[in-house]
């Protein structure tokens, strides 16, 4: 099947798209059977070229256990059947392209499900087998084997080793069902490789890498010694080669990557977006950052200054399939996230929250680079509260319990606020449980509703692609973002062609610039004109 390459006019559309995070599993449910599939989606096309997006972002749809979510896959070539079918993916990938929108799919290059072919075939050819050597397999230590090989910690918690009935253990930086792969075996570079030349063969216009950081491990599998350098399996050196090779590949069809890449260091985030290796990576420190103006007016210039030295446009996101929605966590005492301080019965005012999270879209949608939309921000979800009995995320079992885990962003879709299971699906019930009052938050009334954060969104992003003040020119290395003076606790930028931003963050209303129009405002702006608080609006100037 040929590639679908984009024209020359056109490729550079990834430096400033939006794109909306589908999580396959929760978005629409084409069959019936309570699980969001392909079928699903095809479906709502319409209501994605009306939002106005420009690429889709589809968490992974691989056939998996789904002991973590389709982050266990078992083989990247297969859709799962309870999504649909190759055929059915292809179909999507090229009918969203009819209609302008892009796909990017998600690559698990760090870990397989323990169903997958090789797994099984390692557990069967026993220790000490060519099979074994495509993961990480080692003896324990003490006197009989019976403790972990070193005390490295899991990323759900918990040592990252399962011992074997023979008596050898293997390693999973997360869950159990997650065994990590071994990337110094020249195999399991060549599959992945392979791999990314099926789904760009199929029309897949980028990929999204899972853990980018994590895949190369020392060799020797040391134990960990805080602050040591190389660290012993986050951000090693080894990982800018694979990536050389994966731009290689991506640059014969004119694929775009984006990398989840969490790291502290500026200097070594921005080596992964070099020329000749990822093209993007994602922006936590704003996603995780507190609602405070100074702040966030921090994460913006960290972030814009990282990515300039090596030309690569910023990413913007609010939320993911990992994090506590945008209206819940800003509506807390505490606005940032942070894995480990997530806890069950977190007051929260909503209505805070929502006036908040109308502005952050502003906000986020204003800056220059790439938007990243998670499905339901549109909507104003908030974060369910999922029953004890009901939570399926990993995480929250790996943690003792003491941690509600990520289901609650993980909600199937309210559509139509009359239809069964406000519309997700007609027949069965939602994997996970809608709470009482999901319809009210149903697209079908938002769409009706000029005053919605369905109608905010719309606008936004019809502003977006319309208005020039907001274009980058696909020219890399350009800030194209200018503060201006405010009182304190207000943030306002300038970007081309008179377009300006004003966010207010500050207790008391605070004054506009001069302007000439008013483009869009996340609020009722106050009586005298001033910007009310938690208020933000995008200015003609």
């Amino acid at each position: 099947m040929a590639a679908n390459r984009p024209s020359e006019a056109t490729a550079n559309w990834w430096r400033d798209a939006a794109i909306y995070q589908i999580y396959v599993r929760s978005f629409a449910d084409g069959d019936g059977d309570g699980t969001g599939d392909l079928a699903g989606v095809r479906a709502k096309l319409p209501y994605l070229v009306e939002l106005g997006v420009d690429a889709l972002w589809f968490t992974p749809w691989y056939l998996s256990p789904l002991a973590d979510g389709g982050y266990d896959v078992a083989d990247y070539r297969t859709i799962d059947p309870a999504f649909g079918t190759l055929a059915e993916a292809e179909k999507l990938i090229a009918e969203a392209r009819g209609l302008g929108i892009r796909t990017i799919i998600d690559i698990v290059p760090n870990h397989v499900s323990d169903q997958h072919a090789w797994f099984r075939a390692a557990l069967e050819a026993g220790s000490g087998s060519p099979e074994r050597d495509l993961f990480h397999f080692r003896t324990g230590r003490g006197a009989d084997g019976e403790i972990p090989p070193n005390d490295w910690v899991s990323e759900f918690g918990g040592t990252p080793w399962t011992r074997m009935d023979d008596g050898e253990w293997y390693l999973h930086l997360f869950a159990t069902q997650q065994p990590d792969l071994n990337w110094a075996h020249p195999a399991v570079r060549r599959e992945h490789e392979d791999v990314l030349r099926f789904w760009f063969e199929r029309g897949v216009s980028g990929v999204r890498i899972d853990s980018a950081a994590l895949l190369a491990k020392d060799p020797a599998l040391p134990d960990f010694v805080r602050g040591s350098d190389p660290h012993p399996f986050v951000d090693r050196d080894e990982l800018h080669d694979i990536y050389r090779s994966w731009r290689a590949i991506a640059d014969e069809y004119d694929g775009v990557f984006v990398g989840e890449v969490w790291l502290p260091d500026t200097e070594r985030f921005a080596r992964y977006l070099r020329p000749d290796e990822l093209h993007t990576a994602f922006n936590f420190n704003f996603l995780a950052c507190p609602w405070d103006s100074a702040l966030l007016r921090t994460a913006i210039d960290d972030t814009l200054a990282e990515h300039a030295p090596v030309g690569a446009p910023a990413t913007w996101v609010l939320c993911n399939h990992d994090v506590t929605r945008t209206v819940t966590r800003y509506g807390r005492a505490e606005t940032g996230f942070d894995f480990a301080a997530k806890t069950f019965g977190t007051p929260t005012d909503l209505a805070l929250g929502t006036r908040r999270a109308r502005a952050a879209a502003l906000l986020s949608l204003a800056l220059p680079g790439a938007a990243y939309l998670y499905q339901g921000e549109e909507l104003g979800l908030p974060e369910a509260d999922i029953p004890l009995d009901r939570i399926q995320d990993p995480m929250h079992f790996r943690k003792g319990g003491t941690d509600p885990g990520r289901d609650g962003c993980r909600v199937p879709l309210p559509w139509a606020a009359k239809e069964p299971h406000a519309g997700f699906g007609a027949t069965a019930a939602p994997w996970l449980p809608q709470p009482d009052g999901w319809s009210d938050y149903a697209a079908d009334l938002q769409g009706g509703d000029p005053d919605s954060m369905l109608s905010l969104y719309r606008e936004a992003l019809r502003l977006r692609r319309s208005e020039p003040g907001f274009e980058t020119g696909g020219e890399p290395g350009i800030r194209r973002l200018t503060w201006l003076d405010t009182a304190p606790g207000v943030l306002a930028f300038a970007r081309t062609d008179g377009l300006v931003c004003v966010v207010n963050l500050a207790d008391e209303a605070a004054e506009l610039p001069p302007y000439t129009g008013i483009l869009l405002a996340s609020g009722p702006l106050d009586p005298a004109g001033g910007l009310p608080r938690d208020t933000a609006v995008w200015l003609r100037t």
